[in-house]
């Protein structure tokens, strides 16, 4: 069984860490079957929303070290096509932890345990957090003498207050979930045997909705960070301006009067 697991259920797709004996750590396969997941998730118009979980009791220790480092030094050769492709293009990285990379449908993170390092950097480009009680969140890297720049220096303070970012960021100490809850990191505390079930839950809901209107409503909330309001305001108006010329936006409202069900189509 693959490193990578992807689904496809119902109009979402669920991606899984998939090598729990190593607590889920991240290998050049997985890099690159996460990047080739999110690309297919993205161009598939049958998949609205997206959840990624690990396997086992991690959710993700981040890179596998002792692999990958080596790798990208040049300290050992390529072993294998996973390697090497991995070497070959660099953006498949990126895209594997969604850094640099667009995409404005939703992803689901459902928590299972710890998420450090590159694990807990993925989960900051999630769009809603589910957490076990027993997960568990931080950015270990100072400890190591590096930075955690797979996102999480430019992504953390936009996500909690400042102050328990740098708190984050400067001392490496994981946070447990009921904190993480607390400063707003994640969205619900979940029994670990309810986790799925309830992201399939939330999946569901969102999917039910106009799926041009939920990317545009994404797209217009990221693009517009850190812009001077009246850009800002000009991107929510281009997002808003492209939903409302679609057939979706017609359909919606067309069968509210007709109490039905909407037949969206995301065009």
């Amino acid at each position: 069984m693959p490193d990578l697991l992807f689904e496809k259920r119902d109009g979402v797709a669920l991606v899984t860490l998939n090598r729990p004996a190593k607590k889920n750590a991240l290998t050049p396969e997985m890099f690159v079957r996460l990047a080739e997941a999110w690309t297919e998730f993205r161009t598939d118009d049958g998949l609205r929303v997206a959840i990624l979980t690990g396997a086992g009791d991690t959710f993700s220790a981040g890179a596998d070290l002792g692999r990958l480092i080596p790798l990208l030094t040049r300290a050992r050769a390529a072993d294998d096509d996973w390697d090497r492709r991995l070497l070959a293009d660099p953006t498949l990285f990126q895209a594997a932890i969604l850094r640099r990379f667009e995409l404005w449908k939703p992803v689901i993170a459902a928590v299972n345990g710890a998420a450090l390092a590159g694990g807990c950097e993925m989960l900051q480009a999630t769009d809603l957090r589910l957490a076990a009680p027993e997960a568990s969140f931080g950015l270990p890297e100072p400890k190591r003498g590096i930075v955690p720049g797979g996102g999480s220096l430019v992504r953390l303070a936009r996500q909690i207050p400042y102050v328990r970012a740098m708190q984050i960021l400067l001392t490496g100490d994981a946070l447990p979930a009921a904190t993480a809850f607390e400063i707003g990191f994640v969205n619900e505390i979940v029994p670990r045997e309810k986790l799925l079930e309830r992201a399939f839950e939330l999946a569901a809901r969102i999917a039910e909705n106009g799926p041009l209107a939920v990317r545009k409503i994404k797209e217009a909330v990221i693009r517009s960070q850190g812009r001077p309001l009246e850009e800002a305001f000009a991107i929510e108006e281009e997002c808003s301006r492209e939903v409302m010329r679609s057939a979706d936006a017609r359909e919606g409202p067309r069968a509210f009067m007709e109490k039905r069900r909407p037949n969206f189509t995301g065009r």
